[in-house]
């Protein structure tokens, strides 16, 4: 029999990547106790995964207003301007506090140069015309997420719940308690005991990361469901641009290695993309023909014209040549990336490597605001699972690590300073919050779950991929209509399990893609619309938004 018990935070965060650490850290600060809930371990999330690291202006010959312009022409006419800049101009204090608490970023000596040995090597990603992305090695999420579990660790006022699964959020307009919708915490599943327990706080934050799972390929982690998006948009908040899925386009193509990112830094030390015409003839550079940036263009462009000549000489990869630069240099420049590609047999001073495009990062999410403040009152969302207009219709390369750990400072300030008002819209009674089992009994039917997350998977590689059609959008909607009515009627039928309740929110999101892709008439940044190949200039600031009826 299951257990349903009430717990009491002052704050509750969803998902401990850099951004919901970094928002927890902020509110503990105020002295008020944070409840950090995390599927599995705590180190398990996107960010740890982030090889490239953080764009921020940080050398005298780079300014702010070529980091915002460069942002903007990736964004492809869709980002919100003001919060461009805001974001952009606050990231030097964001590092800087990054350092304070023991972040280690990678200098110029490091790497054996003797003229300014002391500064920061700054990388260059695709779509940056300046040098500006400072970096730990190869391992800069690691490195940062090592720091922030330090530091949340060493909080007595933080508590991290390891194992527990976010079901869904306590919200009033389900609770017919009148008034603005306002969250009040969230349902959750404690995996280990598989009792039910409803976290009540006057604010949550959630920072639960992408969605690359929902695809069949893809850069990211098991726990990359779309899960915060998913309960958010369930709650009625407003979710934007969800049609914008960002694949990157340099995944390490090997039978047995999966997931594995060849970083964008690569290319922004010279590396060159190349295709084979034919089996047997040698790669040659492809990507003059698709952008004057050439291998160093924005990401839409480079995965589209991967994709493009992929499917023109029928070959399963493309490959990156960095050959011109020596061993000892790959080396200490690369070391993580070096030492998979030896595993793979692919030594990177000698061997071309193969890659491919795969799933990534959500350019869309939950709307918000710079502060992170949902369109539901006491509801936040921070990183990946957030739309702040950063991004745009195409994200710049490492701007997400900046988004990060800038939003949730924004976040957590906005937060505090309303304390008193969520505290005070609480209802009277946490009776009526309970979670309610009903009649759900154990199911001995798993095979369900397994086959339509498959089903899933594939269907939205297939059709709502990098290149789109209307008729393979609406084929993937009538698909996922059929899907989604099992899943509710399963989800209602048996006890919720962690599988469950993943399968349903890949679902959720999938459906979301799939309508904010049938919506958007014109082909922009990383949305590619065969039957609407041009962007329509009537479109541009104006984003897609979807928001259930409650």
């Amino acid at each position: 029999m299951r257990i349903n018990e009430t717990v009491q935070f002052d704050h509750i965060v969803v998902g401990s990547g850099l951004a919901g650490l970094s928002s927890a850290l902020h509110l503990a600060r105020s002295g008020r106790s944070v409840a950090v809930l995390t599927k599995r371990e705590i180190y398990e999330c996107n960010s740890r995964l982030a090889q490239g690291g953080v764009a921020c202006v940080m050398d005298r010959l780079d300014s702010f207003d070529e980091h915002v312009k460069d942002t903007l022409t990736a964004g492809a006419g869709l980002c919100d301007v003001g919060a461009v800049r805001t974001i952009v101009e606050a990231g030097p204090a964001a590092i800087q506090e990054l350092i304070e608490l023991g972040a280690k970023f990678t200098t110029r000596g490091e790497l054996g140069y003797t003229d300014e040995a002391e500064e920061f090597d700054l990388g260059r990603e695709g779509g940056h015309h300046k040098r500006r992305i400072l970096h730990a090695g190869d391992i800069t999420g690691a490195e940062l997420e090592r720091v922030m579990i330090e530091a949340v660790r060493s909080m007595p006022n933080i508590k991290v719940f390891e194992y527990h699964v976010a079901i869904d959020l306590v919200v009033s307009s389900r609770l017919d308690l009148g008034g603005p919708n306002r969250c009040f915490g969230v349902y959750v599943l404690d995996v280990k005991s598989g009792n039910i327990l409803t976290f009540l706080a006057p604010s949550t934050t959630i920072a639960c990361g992408g969605a690359g799972k929902v695809y069949l390929y893809t850069s990211n982690p098991d726990v990359a469901c779309g899960s915060g998006i998913a309960m958010a948009y369930r709650a009625g908040a407003k979710i934007a641009n969800m049609e914008f899925i960002q694949f990157h386009p340099t995944i390490l193509y090997h039978p047995t290695i999966r997931s594995f990112l060849i970083s964008e830094a690569l290319r922004g030390e010279g590396a060159v993309l190349k295709c084979r015409d034919s089996r047997d003839s040698e790669p040659v550079e492809f990507m003059q023909k698709y952008h004057p940036m050439k291998s160093l263009a924005p990401r839409d462009v480079v995965a589209r014209a991967i994709d493009s000549e992929m499917k023109r000489t029928g070959e399963e990869c493309v490959y990156l040549d960095i050959r011109h630069l020596d061993e000892t240099t790959l080396r200490r420049r690369f070391p993580n990336i070096f030492a998979k590609c030896l595993e793979a047999g692919i030594n990177m001073a000698h061997d071309l490597i193969p890659v491919v495009p795969a799933a990534h990062f959500v350019c869309g999410g939950i709307k918000t605001d710079v502060n992170g403040a949902s369109s539901i009152q006491g509801l936040y969302a921070v990183g990946e699972s957030a739309c702040t207009g950063l991004h745009g219709a195409n994200r710049l390369a490492s701007n997400s690590l900046l988004e990060a750990l800038v939003v949730s400072r924004f976040a957590a300030a906005d937060i505090n300073a309303r304390f008193e008002e969520f505290r005070q819209a609480r209802p009277n009674t946490d009776a009526a919050l309970n979670w309610m089992t009903g009649n759900a009994t154990d199911s001995d039917e798993q095979v369900v779950i397994a086959h339509n997350w498959d089903e899933i998977r594939r269907f939205m590689w297939d059709y709502v991929g990098i290149y789109r059609t209307n008729k393979r959008l609406e084929r993937a909607k009538n698909r996922i209509k059929l899907i989604r009515k099992e899943i509710e009627k399963y989800y209602w039928d048996f006890l919720v399990t962690a599988d469950l309740v993943e399968l349903r929110n890949i679902a959720t999101v999938a459906e979301l893609i799939i309508d904010s892709s049938l919506k958007r008439h014109e082909s922009r940044g990383l949305h590619y619309n065969a039957d609407y190949p041009y962007r329509d200039p009537e479109l541009d600031c104006v984003d897609t938004i979807i928001q259930r009826e409650l």
